[in-house]
């Protein structure tokens, strides 16, 4: 697909900033998150099947890198809304405000991030603290934090698999990863490690051990199935839709379901976002209808098509709260 969000030109912001502003496309264009993409091309498609807009173009660019496209500036040239499986950061926010970017946040559901490998591999159940030592790119051994030693995931514990610790995972501009590294490496770093790390417990191996397998979750899936021992790090809902071929093991001893999600058993979980550029709406047509059918029971409720695909429904309560925060276009700092 051919790039189209550049950053925005003056004449395209001056244009965008004037009133008598007239939309250059009449097609949403939406990037970010590769967690979140099949559920925001779910709602795309289903508002392009109404027949009065055309459905949105969603490119899975990764949360970091759909960030950056949002944050560029206001323009026909720029993104209207963008994916995120981690909430924005302040640094990002900083980046949007100076280039003239309002984020409306929209909280739409919960995820779990899972460790998980083909259906001919073992079952496993690890603690955070195994999956820090097997992926950490420095560990404690006998007091002394050292360079990861461990090749088997039996070397980190004997009643693990005796088989080469080969892990494919998100690479550092993925909101997977920055999850990943927030609820699992940060949460069971090694004191030791914390006190002689100045950059904190999220450096991950760069000795083949860990795989950057980029955005694409699906290409992920397809190596699992060819590689019994090797597993995998990603949402929830690519598990959820490929039951048939993967299994996820179990964290502390819970496994990765729908329910131990959305009660909170299930202790590698986060929020899922859409920001959506409030100097767009009004001028890129379909917007606030996007915004309308993303927020409805029909897609995000309990028994809405976003739960067949994988997504945790927030509570009654906090779904309508966001749903009237969007709809009201609340921006961030106003």
């Amino acid at each position: 697909m051919k790039k189209l969000f550049l950053t925005a030109s003056a004449a395209a912001l001056a244009l965008a900033a004037s009133a008598g502003y007239a939309a250059a496309r009449d097609q949403i264009q939406i990037v970010g998150s590769s967690t979140v993409f099949p559920f925001t091309t779910a709602v795309a498609e289903k508002l392009g099947q109404g027949g009065q807009l055309k459905t949105p173009v969603v490119e899975s660019t990764g949360t970091g890198g759909g960030m950056k496209l949002f944050c560029a500036g206001v323009g026909e040239n720029t993104a209207d809304f963008t994916n995120a499986s981690r909430a924005i950061k302040d640094s990002e926010l900083e980046t949007c405000k100076a280039n003239g970017v309002t984020p409306v946040e929209i909280k739409v559901g919960f995820d779990g991030i899972v460790l998980a490998n083909s259906k001919a591999g073992t079952v496993v159940d690890v603690t955070k603290e195994q999956i820090f030592k097997a992926l950490a790119k420095n560990v404690a051994v006998d007091g002394q934090v050292v360079p990861n030693p461990y090749v088997n995931w039996s070397d980190v514990d004997a009643s693990l698999p005796a088989t080469k610790i080969e892990v494919l995972g998100p690479p550092p501009t993925s909101g997977t990863r920055d999850a990943f590294v927030e609820l699992v490496m940060d949460e069971a770093c090694q004191e030791e490690v914390k006190a002689a790390n100045e950059k904190g417990c999220g450096e991950i191996r760069e000795d083949g051990a860990y795989v950057e397998a980029g955005e694409n979750d699906n290409l992920i899936v397809q190596k699992l199935e060819a590689n019994a021992d090797a597993f995998g790090i990603f949402g929830f809902s690519f598990l959820d839709q490929n039951a048939d071929k993967l299994q996820g093991s179990k964290v502390e001893g819970v496994e990765p379901t729908f329910e131990n999600i959305a009660s909170g058993d299930y202790g590698v979980s986060r929020s899922l976002f859409v920001y959506a550029k409030k100097e767009h709406v009004g001028v890129i047509p379909g917007m606030e209808e996007f915004i309308a059918e993303y927020t409805s029971e029909a897609a995000w409720g309990p028994d809405g098509y976003l739960a067949d695909k994988g997504l945790i429904p927030l509570p009654d309560a906090e779904r309508a709260t966001v749903a009237e925060n969007a709809k009201a276009l609340k921006g961030m700092g106003s």
